[in-house]
């Protein structure tokens, strides 16, 4: 009698499973909020809910804003979450993804300083849109000040120059 009370529930979620899920798409959709509105465009969102976002920051009563903010979570039911949840962890800061892409570029940065010409052609492989002689400048410079213990601006200005290529590549730009 007890296998055919448990065949009746298999595949069902429970009433908590079902809670737990609606408060994290309400805290995702929190989280949105809390994103520029360049980045909001390029997510996979329906219109009601980028208005929804946007208004948010209009609602500065606590109840209002908490009321808004449950509307939100409603919205986020329709969405593509998986997708949203990518491109989140791809510009949070404390995301493990982030961190770990930040780590690559740091270490491109570091193989083109200390590097030579085929390091280059293999950044360029991997970025094709990169400017092979403005790449090739800021590299100069960034060896220059490493030769003669000068502060690496040109480091910081050829990370900054990898970083900004990737985000294109991404299509985060």
């Amino acid at each position: 009698m007890v296998d055919s009370y448990d065949d009746a529930f298999d595949g069902e979620k429970s009433k908590s499973q079902v809670k737990r899920e609606l408060h994290a798409l309400v805290d995702l959709g929190e989280r949105l909020t809390t994103l520029k509105p360049d980045l909001l465009n390029k997510m996979p969102l329906t219109d009601a809910l980028r208005r929804a976002l946007v208004d948010a920051s209009k609602h500065t009563a606590h109840i209002a804003r908490k009321r808004h903010i449950q509307f939100i979570g409603k919205l986020m039911r329709d969405q593509p979450i998986d997708e949203i949840l990518a491109m989140l962890d791809q510009v949070d800061a404390s995301s493990r993804q982030y961190n770990e892409r930040f780590h690559g570029l740091e270490r491109w940065r570091d193989r083109l300083i200390e590097g030579d010409d085929d390091v280059l052609e293999k950044f360029v492989i991997e970025f094709p849109e990169a400017d092979r002689q403005q790449l090739r400048s800021i590299v100069r410079q960034a060896k220059h000040e490493l030769a003669h213990n000068k502060a690496p601006a040109s480091s910081r200005k050829l990370f900054k120059y990898i970083r900004g290529l990737d985000e294109t590549q991404r299509g985060l730009r």
